[in-house]
């Protein structure tokens, strides 16, 4: 039997060309081929070859890009034998049309798939980061570099392959990178192509604990800068694109030979309508969304209605994502300002 020979008389027209490539020894041997058989297949000089502990590729010569991520997925997601009982397997993981159900794709590999300009080429990786349960008793080896989380997060589907969401792929690549140039070019990417939003990165890589980091600390000021650029664009763009009145940009607000009552983002003098970009994104990598935090931003909310100017808040994923529904929130606040009582007179100065 060559490696051009079928294994068994069981059909693989289930399994894409890839996986009839790379293949486990459970899968092997499910499809009848014995030990001994795989034994004299994977001698050197033979048609098959050991990749990994307990994967098998099947042709001679240096695996593919494709075959390495498959390879890297079976090693780390296949339950270990002695362990099957006492740990739970992942839902799904029985599959044999997801053999890799609790294993994903993470780190530079996982952005390369996700279309990332400046993580480099599959084949140009010395190992593939590889996503799995805190339980599995495995050990990285190899290319294959076990990433262990007390929680999956769900998989993004990339040409067959299980990969890790954008965030929590990033923070692990950061955290195996030294290079400041490297983790700003990876963080800047992510915001300005639209992979994710900073608030997401910012969260993962406080979670990982790594923004005790001077590296990263400074990619994330970028980070953070770049997506309040980004937002404060695309808010100009739906002004003009949509025709709404041209506002005030950035300015403050204050009471005639009173206090500050804060910034906002635009205001139509006119019609007493303040608009203000929820961009507030913490190094702590979470949301400004407990009590305690909010604070600061009802106050000024609720002191600028008192006052009779009504406050509209957009975010930045809104922005990205529904432009036009934006601007009819804004449009609506606009119109709806001839129904309300005259607000208070206020000082209005660049911020």
């Amino acid at each position: 039997m060559n490696h051009n020979t079928p294994l068994s008389p069981r059909p693989l027209r289930h399994l894409a060309d890839v996986q009839r490539r790379v293949m486990s020894t459970a899968q092997l041997r499910a499809h009848g081929v014995c030990a001994a058989d795989l034994a004299a297949h994977c001698r050197p000089e033979g048609p098959w070859q050991q990749l990994l502990p307990g994967v098998c590729l099947l042709h001679p010569g240096p695996p593919t890009s494709e075959e390495r991520l498959h390879g890297a997925l079976l090693f780390a997601g296949r339950p270990p034998a002695k362990a099957a009982k006492s740990v739970p397997a992942q839902p799904g993981a029985g599959d044999p049309h997801a053999p890799y159900a609790d294993a994903l794709i993470t780190g530079l590999a996982a952005l390369t798939l996700h279309r990332f300009s400046s993580a480099p080429p599959l084949l140009s990786l010395d190992r593939i980061d590889v996503l799995v349960p805190r339980t599995r008793r495995l050990r990285s080896t190899g290319f294959a570099r076990l990433v262990r989380t007390p929680a999956l997060p769900t998989a993004v589907q990339i040409g067959g392959v299980p990969v890790a969401p954008v965030p929590r792929a990033l923070a692990d690549a950061v955290a195996g990178l030294g290079e400041a140039a490297a983790v700003r070019r990876l963080l800047t990417e992510a915001v300005r192509d639209g992979h994710c939003e900073p608030a997401a990165a910012v969260r993962e890589l406080s979670q990982a604990k790594l923004l005790t980091r001077p590296h990263v600390v400074d990619a994330v000021d970028s980070l953070l800068a770049e997506g309040r650029a980004l937002a404060e664009d695309r808010l100009y763009r739906m002004v003009t694109e949509h025709d709404l009145p041209d506002p005030l940009w950035n300015v403050d607000l204050r009471l005639p030979g009173g206090p500050h009552l804060g910034g906002v983002d635009a205001y139509w003098p006119d019609l007493a309508v303040a608009l203000e970009l929820d961009t507030r994104v913490t190094r702590q990598g979470f949301r400004q969304d407990d009590d305690a935090l909010w604070s600061e931003y009802a106050r000024k909310r609720e002191q600028l209605e008192r006052l009779g100017i009504t406050v509209v808040h957009l975010t930045p994923k809104k922005l990205r994502e529904s432009l036009e529904q934006q601007a009819t929130v804004v449009r609506t606040a606009l119109m709806a300002s001839s129904d309300r009582d005259p607000a208070a007179y206020v000082v209005v100065l660049p911020r």
